[in-house]
């Protein structure tokens, strides 16, 4: 499956955006989908995951109550809503694809390009 990521951007703290991941290929239903992000100078950390199914979501400390994972099967897209976006979000957000509900990235197989999410004080 290949992903592709877009949506990120320059907004002011306290702002909101929407990032958004297309997948191709018929089999996107049946994958874990997942959001990392990788600030300048720091490791990738995980940042929330789905169940195919949409049932079950987990999200890092950092982003409880202030992201939003969600998908819409039927057009291949997960969808990451950030509010009350913070300076320290800022980092290039990558989508991935697995079998499983992990939040670490080796328990993912496909990744996105990445987009850039830069939040200003």
């Amino acid at each position: 499956v290949q992903l592709q990521a877009s949506g990120g951007g320059l907004v002011q703290a306290g702002g909101s955006l929407r990032l958004s991941c297309l997948a191709s290929g018929r089999t996107f239903s049946s994958y874990v989908m997942g959001w990392f992000r990788q600030a300048p100078g720091k490791e990738r950390e995980f940042v929330t995951v789905i169940s195919s199914n949409a049932y079950r979501k987990k999200y890092a400390d950092s982003v409880k109550g202030r992201f939003t994972i969600s998908r819409d099967n039927a057009k291949n897209t997960v969808y990451l809503q950030m509010n009350s976006l913070k300076p320290e979000d800022t980092a290039i957000y990558y989508c991935a694809a697995g079998p499983f509900v992990g939040v670490a990235d080796y328990e993912f197989d496909y990744w996105g390009q990445g987009t850039q999410v830069t939040v200003s004080s």
